[in-house]
Order: C-alpha cells, then sequence, then structure tokens
C-alpha cells in the first residue's frame, strides 16, 4: 500500500515532545531527632549485709520527687531483653521484663539501657523522676531527668557496689537539662557517701566473663542468673557454685 509521505510527518510533527525530569521536585520533609543522654558516677563500695540492698531506695528517694521503684537484673528466660524494636524477640522479652512497671521506670530504664548506662543483666536500679514533669500518660517529657542508685556485686570481692546515675531526653532540644542532671547526681552521691553502709568511693569495672557456664541458679535466693559474668548472685551476693 502506498504511504503517503506528507501525512506521515505531519503526523510526527503534531506528536508532543518528551520533557526532560526536573531535578528539583517539590517534596514535604519528615525528620525525627531523638537525643538521650546519661550520667554516671564512681563507684561507692558498700558494707556486706542486706540492710545496705534495702536501704538503696531510701537514699534515692531523698533526691526524688516521686516514688521510687526497684528492678531487679534480669532472669535467664529473658535474658535477652533490649529495647530494641527490630529484634522482635528481645523486644517481646523487654515488654514481658519491665511491661508492668510505671511509666517513668520504663522510660528511666530505656533511656538509659539505649545509651550504655546500666546493664541489667547484673544491675539492680532504684529509679524515679528527680525533676521536671511527666505528661496526662505518665511519661517524662524530654527534658525531666530520671534516675536513682545502680548496683552491682563485686566480682573479685562480693561486696555491694553502687553508683548513681541520671537519664533524660526524647524529641526535643538539650537545654541546661544537663547542668540539672550534673546537680541531681552530685546530690545523689552526696546522699550514698553519707549512708552508715557506705566504705569507701572506688573504680567502676564491669563484671568480667566467668568461667564455667552462665545462668546458675542461686543456692541461697533460687534467683537464676542470666548472664555467665554473674560469679555473684545479682540479687542477693551469694556466691554461685560451678562445678
Amino acid at each position: 500500500m502506498p504511504i503517503d509521505i506528507l501525512k506521515f510527518f505531519r503526523g510526527r510533527a503534531s506528536e508532543p515532545e518528551s520533557e526532560p525530569i526536573p531535578e528539583d521536585v517539590p517534596a514535604q520533609q519528615f525528620e525525627l531527632r531523638l537525643t538521650y543522654h546519661a550520667k554516671s558516677s564512681a563507684g561507692v563500695r558498700m558494707s556486706a549485709g542486706a540492710a545496705a540492698v534495702t536501704h538503696l531506695p531510701d537514699v534515692a528517694q531523698a533526691a526524688a520527687k516521686g516514688p521510687i521503684e526497684v528492678v531487679e537484673p534480669l532472669t535467664l528466660a529473658l535474658s535477652e531483653a533490649t529495647p530494641e524494636l527490630v529484634r522482635p524477640l528481645a523486644a517481646m522479652q523487654w515488654l514481658e521484663a519491665h511491661g508492668r512497671l510505671s511509666p517513668v521506670t520504663r522510660h528511666a530504664i530505656f533511656v538509659l539501657e539505649s545509651v550504655g548506662a546500666i546493664d541489667l543483666a547484673y544491675d539492680a536500679l532504684a529509679v524515679g523522676l528527680l525533676h521536671g514533669n511527666a505528661d496526662t500518660a505518665g511519661y517524662p517529657e524530654f527534658n525531666a531527668v530520671v534516675g536513682g542508685l545502680a548496683s552491682h556485686w563485686d566480682e573479685s570481692t562480693g561486696d555491694l557496689v553502687v553508683r548513681g546515675v541520671v537519664g533524660w531526653g526524647g524529641p526535643g532540644v538539650r537545654g541546661d537539662t544537663d547542668r540539672v542532671a550534673q546537680r541531681l547526681l552530685a546530690n545523689i552521691v552526696t546522699n550514698l557517701m553519707a549512708s552508715q553502709y557506705a566504705v569507701e568511693m572506688t573504680a567502676l569495672e564491669k563484671p568480667l566473663p566467668a568461667a564455667g557456664a552462665g545462668g546458675l541458679v542461686c543456692a541461697s535466693c533460687g534467683f537464676a542468673s542470666g548472664d555467665q559474668r554473674a560469679f555473684y548472685c545479682p540479687r542477693c551476693g551469694t556466691r554461685l557454685l560451678r562445678g
């Protein structure tokens, strides 16, 4: 069939030319800035005995605006608990371990664990709201300071070592919270050193891995240690018997 050359070229000429893809496309910007901070003091060695342990919430209460809640170390069944949503098993264990605690305490644990200020594999925590306000649901605002005392049993001597810890943060600006937190930490340590059970300041060292398998059950209180670092029971300080 003969082709109408003029009609063919007229049709080609009528087709719109493709426009180049623009480099700058209007777009909505989304951003979330989360900042968490914490401070920890040097350790204070306490005299042996259960009385020193039960006395710690009273020391922390002196610097708190509200009630102090005690958080024990993680058991063997919850040894993988971490506040990380991208790890479902760890997140579910974390909620199982701390879901019944108050909003202030959950917030404090989340902040302090997120920055590595505490390790609940061997730390016990007496914590509460120290400064600032909470929202209508009971959760501390970003500039509120939470904290108290963290304690563990020294792996070499079996003595109780206690330190002050404070934390704050969330979506917001830093402001002068750092200065407030430093003052609160100093008050906590001063109250701790004034305790009748305080012996001396000591260098703070994390427990080292113990020989043998972890997860032993304390013969004294029945606590199942969740970490092989525990030469001594994280709850009562009794030396764990290893075969």
